[in-house]
């Protein structure tokens, strides 16, 4: 049986795509580059060119490059292309980034918010923050981050008992419906966070990727992501991970409460769950508690038994703002359980949150602008 050839129509939207995407991975190409980068003939790119200007999204940048072979003409994204939005809802307060499709922000801004943070207020934040990065315009796609955990069917924050940062729920996905005209992704700090460690990773993993791993967040709130099969494994509601509530070894050697036990230790913020974390700091091992800080590595190793008998880690990353003061002992404790893994600092420690949802934005941006030149019959 002789193979059904691609349609002419099929072919146009092939070759639309690869030049799109190539032209959203550099700032400028001529025609010849093009042509090189995406294994198109120069007539089937010159084609291509010519339907993406005609929908607006490709432009003549008016720059000319000279050569023995002839006049090169510069093409890159048309401005109308639009923009992604990128957000953190955090403690520290709202940040928020515009995005254009190659990744370049351009422009930022932050609100602060109040502690404990109150959902009516957390929502005027979110809104100002991102009109004064929008101005009048509206963002194409949105990623948001936020320190709480997500119901992933609806992206609505779900409150938790004890939890140590929003006391009550919210949902950011409606605050920014009538910003953002495509999709909004909403999800936890340290989904994304992992995420962004992925990413990190991807040059010196075998497959490309980092595909097998647990994050683990230890700040004033703690949290941890879960990555298997290359993906971040949110569960039922997009609860997993949520290990407040895991029994671990207390001070006392009874079983409590992972976020109890911070309690117990007198490590809370005053009339919060929220970690002190100047506090914790200022008890650990190179401030002569050494015994402190064993108490605190045994609670923890008991998620780390946990993650890594239901998860099957090739590694543990240890974030947060006090995880690599730890590290030392965790290893220790680790050590000395039946099935070791190898606990490992964060390669991303820049803001990986907001990294991760700014990823998550620009890639939702390309596809929604190819998608929707696609489907609109001009290619």
């Amino acid at each position: 049986m002789t193979a059904a050839k691609p349609s002419l129509a099929l072919l146009r939207k092939m070759s639309d795509e690869a030049v799109l995407r190539s032209l959203m991975d550099s700032p400028r190409l001529t025609r010849a580059e093009l042509a090189v980068m995406t294994g198109l003939s120069k007539p089937t790119t010159g084609e291509a060119i010519r339907r993406l200007e005609a929908a607006g999204l490709v432009r003549d940048t008016g720059e000319r490059t000279t050569s023995r072979g002839g006049v090169g003409t510069y093409y890159a994204l048309a401005e109308e292309i639009g923009v992604a939005l990128a957000m953190s809802i955090a403690p520290e307060g709202v940040v928020a980034e515009a995005l254009d499709a190659a990744g370049t922000i351009i422009s930022s801004a932050a609100r602060p918010v109040r502690r404990p943070a109150e959902p009516a207020g957390v929502t005027i934040a979110l809104r100002r923050a991102a009109r004064d990065v929008l101005g009048s315009r509206q963002a194409r796609t949105a990623a948001v981050s936020v320190a709480s955990p997500v119901d992933k069917r609806t992206g609505d924050l779900v409150h938790l008992p004890d939890e140590p940062f929003l006391v009550d729920a919210m949902a950011p996905a409606t605050t920014l419906a009538p910003l953002v005209a495509g999709p909004i992704l909403v999800d936890n700090d340290v989904n994304w966070a992992a995420r962004a460690e992925q990413a990190a990773r991807a040059d010196g993993s075998p497959d490309g990727k980092a595909s097998d791993f647990v994050y683990l967040y230890l700040g004033e709130g703690i949290g941890c992501a879960v990555v298997t099969d290359g993906q971040v494994r949110r569960g039922h509601s997009g609860l997993a991970g949520e290990i407040a509530h895991v029994c671990v070894r207390g001070p006392d050697a009874q079983a409590v409460p992972l976020i109890a036990m911070f309690g117990q230790l007198g490590l809370r913020h005053a009339d919060s769950t929220a970690i002190d974390v100047d506090r914790l700091l200022s008890r650990l091992p190179d401030r002569g508690d050494h015994a402190f800080a064993v108490i605190l590595a045994a609670a923890i190793s008991g998620v780390l038994d946990a993650a890594v008998a239901f998860a099957d880690p090739e590694f543990i990353v240890i974030g947060g703002s006090w995880g690599s003061a730890i590290l030392t002992e965790l290893r220790a404790a680790v050590a000395q359980r039946p099935r070791t893994v190898a606990l490992e600092p964060p390669l991303d420690r820049d803001n990986p949150f907001l990294t991760g949802a700014r990823t998550a934005a620009v890639d939702a941006l390309r596809d929604h602008v190819i998608a929707g030149h696609l489907r609109s019959g001009r290619a």
